[in-house]
């Protein structure tokens, strides 16, 4: 079956969003990254810094950082009301047309979809540092301290909200390591899965 939507979810410094924009290149297909920030923000009412922060990311890295989170859908929390946009948005932005979606839980939200590619990237520490060193310049130690802080607090956002194991090789169509095979090849594989001719 030709797979319409590709989801990529990532650890941080994989190269996601470069893989991401490629395939929608070469497909010829909507992207959708930064965007989901902003119709997010709009619908929720809730700035685009918090939407942005707090999308895709818990507020902190220590594993009781939702806690005291109201779980009732109906609760008021603003993480509760994101979410709830936030899953809106997606399914939304996938019925209009084939598209590529990074990130924010995209893989889940449209799990049901028979025609959803759902792609995990991953990559060596030393490939992520690079490519982080390369984006924000920022010292060896803080880099290292970047990922790893970046990839807990999406590990234990995704978690909370789909109750599924991140970056879980079992959860997704295709598990990558791009720092072995190339953000290239990456595309090539992704495109060749999805079973769309260019």
């Amino acid at each position: 079956m030709i797979k319409n939507i590709i989801t990529i979810s990532r650890e941080f410094g994989s190269g996601g969003r470069s893989v991401g924009q490629k395939v929608a290149e070469r497909l010829q297909i909507e992207y959708y990254d930064k965007d989901i920030i902003r119709q997010a923000a709009e619908e929720s009412g809730l700035g685009e810094k918090y939407v942005e922060e707090y999308g895709e990311f818990s507020p902190s890295a220590d594993r009781f950082a939702y806690n005291f989170v109201d779980l009732i859908e109906e609760g008021t929390s603003p993480l509760i009301k994101l979410w709830q946009v936030r899953k809106k948005v997606i399914r939304e932005l996938a019925d209009k047309g084939p598209c590529v979606i990074v990130g924010v839980g995209a893989d889940y939200i449209l799990k049901d979809r028979p025609d959803c590619l759902k792609v995990f990237l991953f990559a060596d520490e030393e490939t992520k540092k690079k490519r982080i060193s390369e984006l924000f310049e920022d010292a060896d130690l803080k880099v290292r301290n970047r990922i790893h802080n970046m990839d807990i607090r999406r590990k234990i956002n995704y978690e909370f909200f789909t109750g599924q194991e991140w970056g879980k090789a079992q959860n997704y169509d295709l598990a990558i390591n791009s720092g072995t095979i190339g953000y290239d090849r990456c595309v090539d594989i992704i495109v060749d899965a999805a079973g769309r001719s260019e």
